[in-house]
């Protein structure tokens, strides 16, 4: 048996930036881009597998006008200082503006236990330093520090967006430096468009590992690695160094296009866990944004010897075996 399968892919359809949190009550809690991208839903199960046939829940839909109207991308949950929390992204328009979206990047929070069943309440837009195309905010906590990680547009820096990271003073303010730790500088970063994008952060073997995305959403899309050491002065972009190469990316041969947006968990036995996004064709008609088959899918992964994330290929889609 391929240890890297465990699970059978796709875990649940048409449903792009996935994300997959195990919280303390053993559930596993997700969320991710829905089609329409019109609103956020939640559902939860006991197992990965099982979130397959989980009921979904919409907790949060998008506004009728003004800056939460249209586009809610990437929605995130995370559990901190004793709330519930989503990151997500939203615009004012779906027309664009020199190639770019107008996203901001906002925060919603509930105090109930059970966050498919609490009332979320907006805790209103992260600002940062300029008001630009932001996107796909992460959180992590690092001895006791609140950290933010996002893609924006520096309006002095050429392409979509690069990725930044400042502290917290609480779960939706930024405090102090906002640091910019990785740009599109390889080729695989720079196809269709320049981007890095969709960052997830990783704690392992004394190490701070962010796995980003990079290029157009079609089959070019893939993964990219940033390490850092856990001692480092994280708002330091020298202590950060990228893969020259990308992590995870289209593989032909098991039928895997475009695979990224990830984010990480880990399995009912504790092993390490990468959930993404990818479609199982190549070829798409028209903007790949309108395309709705990125489907969600994970499998478990290993490590090299020398301490960095081996994720190996996108496995094959479990239909297709």
């Amino acid at each position: 048996m391929n240890t890297k399968r465990e699970y059978k892919n796709p875990i649940v359809l048409q449903r792009a930036d996935p994300w997959i949190y195990k919280h303390t009550d053993g559930y596993y809690y997700f969320t991710a881009s829905v089609p329409e991208y019109d609103r956020i839903e939640l559902r939860r199960s006991a197992t990965i597998q099982g979130l397959q046939g989980a009921a979904p829940k919409a907790v949060w839909h998008k506004y009728d006008s003004g800056p939460l109207s249209a586009n809610i991308w990437a929605p995130e949950i995370h559990y901190l200082q004793g709330k519930w929390y989503i990151y997500f992204a939203a615009a004012r328009t779906t027309e664009t503006q020199e190639g770019l979206f107008d996203h901001r990047m906002y925060v919603l929070e509930t105090e109930a236990e059970n966050p498919l069943e609490g009332t979320w309440i907006k805790k209103g837009q992260v600002h940062t330093r300029w008001e630009s195309f932001a996107l796909d905010a992460t959180v992590f906590e690092h001895r006791g520090e609140l950290y933010y990680v996002w893609a924006q547009k520096d309006p002095e820096i050429e392409g979509n967006s690069n990725l930044y990271i400042s502290k917290m003073s609480n779960p939706w303010t930024l405090a102090g430096e906002q640091s910019m730790i990785s740009t599109p500088e390889y080729d695989w970063e720079k196809i269709g468009f320049l981007v890095n994008e969709g960052a997830a952060v990783l704690k392992r073997n004394g190490r701070i590992f962010i796995a980003y995305s990079a290029s157009a959403t079609d089959f070019n899309y893939c993964m990219g690695l940033l390490a850092a050491d856990e001692d480092a002065d994280l708002l330091d972009p020298a202590s950060w160094t990228k893969s020259p190469v990308p992590v995870f990316q289209t593989n032909e041969e098991t039928g895997q296009y475009g695979p990224g947006h990830n984010s990480f968990t880990v399995s009912e036995d504790g092993r390490d866990v990468l959930v993404y996004h990818a479609r199982n064709y190549k070829e798409i008609v028209g903007d790949p944004l309108y395309d709705p088959n990125r489907h969600t899918r994970a499998q478990l992964f290993g490590w090299k010897e020398d301490g960095t994330p081996d994720f190996g290929v996108p496995v094959k889609d479990h239909s297709a075996i």
